[in-house]
């Protein structure tokens, strides 16, 4: 069960802030983000070895997308496509809107339950598919959090319901001033609502080999800041042992 969390601020310098813990088998191999697709030379992401797909991506134009599980649909289904082609097929596109409007249309049936995140500096989506039909929500704007329920399901999630306050007590990351020591920090936190429950962590840690295996800090500035580059932070292993170092654009 991996998390989303999305800071979403339209007139700001930089209008869109994501932050993604991966949750993941220790032992499934991957690449940290670059630019691995040479048919998708404009698209930075990292690569999940085993399935050829991503998790997280980022395009030249700004598009961001994220792929996360559905509850009760881990793991691949024979005669099912990957769903870590859903962010490379949404980067495709320049705008976030009309990524998300082409990825709406997709067949559900082809692909396992997922929870699809497609933002840019002025639009942010949730598409959520039952593997039967596939539904599309604008992400308000302010903080957001997304696991393998529904947006902001404080209800439902433990997860959201003890972490997502404590985003939104927290410092935002300031990228102008390279300070994003506050976010990294609680998406390390072990800490959770039910302490027995290890989904309730942002920093799952277990004893049979599933766990937070990465971690990203995206931000994206306005464009009206012209020639500024988006920002990429990655945590190449768990949060709070491993260090966040940026990734080259």
């Amino acid at each position: 069960m991996c998390t989303i969390i999305i800071l979403r601020r339209t007139h700001h310098d930089w209008p869109l802030i994501i932050a993604a813990n991966r949750d993941e088998m220790k032992n499934r191999p991957f690449l940290a983000p670059a630019r691995h697709w040479p048919e998708r030379s404009h698209v930075v992401a990292g690569k999940d070895i085993e399935a050829g797909g991503t998790w997280l991506a980022l395009n030249n134009d700004g598009v961001v997308s994220a792929v996360l599980n559905r509850k009760n649909s881990l793991g691949p289904e024979v005669g099912k496509r990957s769903r870590g082609e859903l962010p490379l097929e949404a980067t495709e596109h320049a705008e976030a809107r009309v990524a998300a409007n082409a990825l709406a249309l997709l067949e559900p049936a082809s692909y396992r339950a997922f929870n699809l995140i497609i933002a840019d500096a002025t639009k942010a989506f949730w598409l959520r598919s039952n593997s039967v039909r596939i539904d599309k929500t604008p992400v308000p704007e302010g903080l957001s959090m997304i696991t393998s329920d529904d947006l902001n399901d404080t209800k439902n999630s433990g997860r959201i319901r003890f972490h997502l306050p404590r985003f939104g007590a927290t410092p935002t990351p300031e990228p102008d001033k390279d300070i994003w020591l506050a976010w990294e920090k609680l998406l390390a936190s072990t800490e959770a609502e039910d302490t027995s429950n290890y989904e309730g962590a942002l920093n799952v840690v277990t004893e049979h080999g599933f766990g937070t295996v990465s971690s990203s800090i995206l931000a994206i500035p306005s464009p009206k800041r012209f020639g500024v580059k988006p920002i990429w932070r990655f945590c190449a292993g768990i949060p709070g042992l491993h260090p966040y170092t940026p990734i080259m654009l």
